[in-house]
């Protein structure tokens, strides 16, 4: 069973950035996902990256937002700029071994999350 920890949440005034980290040992083989949840609301897909490298983001986020990888290390980031109240979420990194990115139900492991709040 691999454990997921993410770090980096917090609270941050409109426009500023954060980066979010997710470890574990072996992730390096796996694909990972970053997804959200808020208040009532669906978890969604926010980006993945594949574990040779490609990558994937929602609509939302593109532009903003970066994932990258150091598979040396067994961790996954997501750099947030340009942070929006809209984003205000929990954040949830999760890994698959194949797939698709975007779907959810595909993710075997799953982090407990970190809390991202934007607010003045």
């Amino acid at each position: 069973q691999m454990q997921l920890t993410e770090s980096g949440g917090g609270l941050v005034p409109p426009g500023a950035s954060l980066r979010l980290s997710c470890a574990s040992s072996g992730l390096s083989r796996y694909h990972a996902g970053w997804f959200r949840q808020a208040p009532g609301k669906e978890r969604e897909f926010v980006a993945g990256i594949r574990s040779g490298g490609g990558s994937d983001y929602a609509d939302s986020v593109e532009g903003r937002f970066t994932v990258s990888r150091d598979n040396t290390k067994n961790t996954v980031y997501l750099q947030m700029s340009s942070l929006v109240p809209e984003d205000t979420a929990v954040y949830y990194c999760a890994a698959r071994f194949l797939g698709d990115l975007r779907q959810r139900d595909g993710y075997k492991f799953w982090g407990q999350g970190t809390q991202v709040t934007v607010s003045s």
